[in-house]
């Protein structure tokens, strides 16, 4: 007997698949407790549809979550927390303070969908934000002690070095050949 699973059903199959199973199994069990339907021709046709109209609403989806993750590419975070005199923090740093300061920039992700090691520590770390079972982005961000001055780069000035001093090293390492 073929039926069409409408869930998932444990050592058998997956939503949506169509299995052969021993009719008794089907019909006494599988269909009366709507885990499955019999595949019949008309129902093979309006699971097609039906993954066909699925397929693209999944497109849509993982589009949305990967324009999400591109934009979260460039972001790095900053938490300042309360920390010991050893530089241990108090507590540790979860997902709700990362999913907090994602929102202060303008993210809203919910915190379940960020992943992140056990930060005890002052320091730099990584946390990964699972957007879509496909996509996946990390966001590295910095833990500060709480009160502690805000260090930011300041740019680089490009210093060009004298063209003369290269030939005199060049001079001396011939001579020192000789």
């Amino acid at each position: 007997m073929e039926i069409i699973l409408k869930e998932d059903v444990i050592g058998l199959g997956y939503k949506n698949d169509i299995v052969k199973v021993k009719s008794g199994y089907g019909r006494n069990y599988l269909i009366p407790t709507g885990k499955a339907v019999i595949a019949s021709e008309s129902a093979k046709k309006v699971l097609a549809e039906n993954l066909r109209q699925q397929a693209v609403k999944l497109a849509k989806i993982k589009a949305a979550a990967q324009e999400v993750a591109d934009k979260l590419a460039g972001v790095a975070l900053t938490i300042s927390t309360k920390v010991s005199n050893a530089g241990t923090i108090y507590g540790s740093v979860n997902s709700l303070q990362i999913a907090d300061e994602l929102a202060k920039l303008g993210f809203d992700i919910d915190r379940k969908k960020i992943v992140v090691k056990d930060v005890k520590t002052v320091g730099d770390h990584v946390a990964v934000v699972k957007l879509h079972k496909e996509v996946s982005v990390e966001v590295p961000f910095t833990v500060v002690a709480e009160g502690a001055p805000v260090v930011e780069e300041a740019p680089v000035a490009e210093v060009e070095a004298p063209v003369e001093e290269a030939p005199e090293v060049e001079d001396e390492v011939e001579e020192a050949a000789e």
